[in-house]
């Protein structure tokens, strides 16, 4: 088990190196991208990166691999429809697409075997998940299939236009997400739900800002679409702040019962 906690914390470094890399646009990070974009978009590449590498870091440090399948889930769910996006493009004409494709299938595999197997692990904190926090999981869950849905069909709710590829594989993440969320509510013990509070707040401190000065730059008629993501950012900011550093029950340093 310590190599896997190892495994966890080194590949936690690797994503938080990549996800700088996009939030700055470092060419090396960018030329991992199957297209050329624009920075917001680099930059919500990055907020994920910076969400997926704080769950590792949390798990490998704290040694808690039960918490591992919503994680390995979310990356399952994401890697397979990515790769069939990726195929179907490398299909019609894009065949430089095509070791995307390949890439996402294997790490679809890779994450598939990662959850069928940490799913058998107990967690080992026997705390519950409070309820305000599964209700908020729900709030989640249904937000991000009915966005994702719409990225893939490429209906522009982003505050920014969307290079029409680039929406489809962020409405990927976005049904990822959603499993990531649903695993936590459907197993509602609190360390189903550190990590992804954890991930959420990585994810809102990488973009809140960005996303306020935005309201100065952005188009009338994307006004709303930001004003509905600045208030999900803020919402699930403070959710995550509380539960994970106030809230006597959960917060860090508090023990569960005995």
């Amino acid at each position: 088990m310590s190599l896997i906690r190892s495994s966890t914390l080194i590949g936690g470094l690797v994503i938080m190196a990549l996800a700088i890399g996009f939030i700055f646009e470092v060419p090396l990070a960018l030329s991992l991208w199957p297209w050329a974009d624009g920075p917001l978009s680099h930059l919500f590449v990055g907020s994920i990166l910076a969400a997926v590498s704080a769950a590792a870091f949390w798990i490998g440090a704290t040694g808690e691999l039960g918490a591992l399948p919503a994680g390995a889930l979310n990356i399952l769910v994401i890697a397979a429809t990515t790769s069939v996006y990726f195929f179907r493009l490398a299909a019609q004409g894009r065949p430089n697409l095509l070791p995307f494709g390949i890439a996402a299938l294997l790490m679809a595999l890779a994450s598939g075997g990662a959850f069928l197997w940490s799913r058998r692990l107990p967690l080992g904190d026997p705390r519950p998940t409070p309820m305000p926090v599964r209700i908020s999981f729900g709030i989640f869950i249904v937000s991000l299939l009915l966005a994702g849905g719409a990225l893939i069909f490429r209906t522009p709710i982003f505050p920014w236009a969307l290079n029409p590829d680039t929406s489809v594989i962020f409405g990927c993440i976005f049904l990822g997400d959603a499993f990531y969320f649903l695993y936590g509510l459907l197993r509602p013990r609190w360390h189903n739900a550190m990590g992804q509070l954890l991930s959420f707040l990585a994810y809102d401190l990488v973009l809140i800002v960005p996303f306020l000065k935005m309201f100065q730059t952005v188009q009338p008629e994307q006004l709303l679409n930001l004003g509905v993501y600045v208030a999900v950012l803020l919402y699930s900011g403070a959710l995550a702040v509380y539960y994970l550093f106030i809230h006597p029950k959960t917060r860090f340093g508090s023990q569960p019962p005995q």
